[in-house]
């Protein structure tokens, strides 16, 4: 039986998944003419749309430097504005069709990560999914 890893090791090696996803994810969305930053907007779009205030949280930027990311995704016609229905004063941002092709364009693309994943079974697939979800619920 082998050892338990330590929380230290695990950390390290989550730090190191983490790393090489990032940097994967970097030169994905580099091909397809986006920063970092706006791949990450079109992520965190992809599972609902946003306001802006919550993208800007979650992404963890000042809301100025966010209008300029939606400015330039809109420009490409990645993402649209629109008005909450709850706050007519508030603006969602939301993916266009153009913007899911990008982002899944961006993970299909992102080879270490793919490669990475391939060699794990359906089970293992699984148990990795539940294992994250455990340590990172959403």
């Amino acid at each position: 039986m082998s050892p338990i890893p330590s929380k230290a090791q695990l950390m390290e090696l989550l730090a190191h998944s983490v790393t090489t996803h990032y940097a994967d994810f970097t030169a994905s969305a580099a091909d397809t003419g986006l920063t970092t930053s706006q791949a990450k907007t079109l992520s965190v779009l992809r599972s609902a749309p946003a306001s802006m205030r919550s993208l800007a949280h979650t992404l963890a930027c000042d809301a100025s430097n966010m209008t300029g990311i939606i400015d330039r995704l809109e420009k490409r016609d990645l993402v649209r504005r629109e008005v909450s229905i709850t706050d007519r004063r508030v603006k969602n941002v939301a993916l266009t069709e153009a913007g899911e092709k990008v982002i899944d364009t961006i993970r299909e693309r992102m080879e270490q990560t793919q490669t990475g994943l391939d060699n794990l079974s359906d089970d293992e697939r699984a148990e990795l999914f539940r294992l994250l979800t455990v340590v990172f619920p959403r």
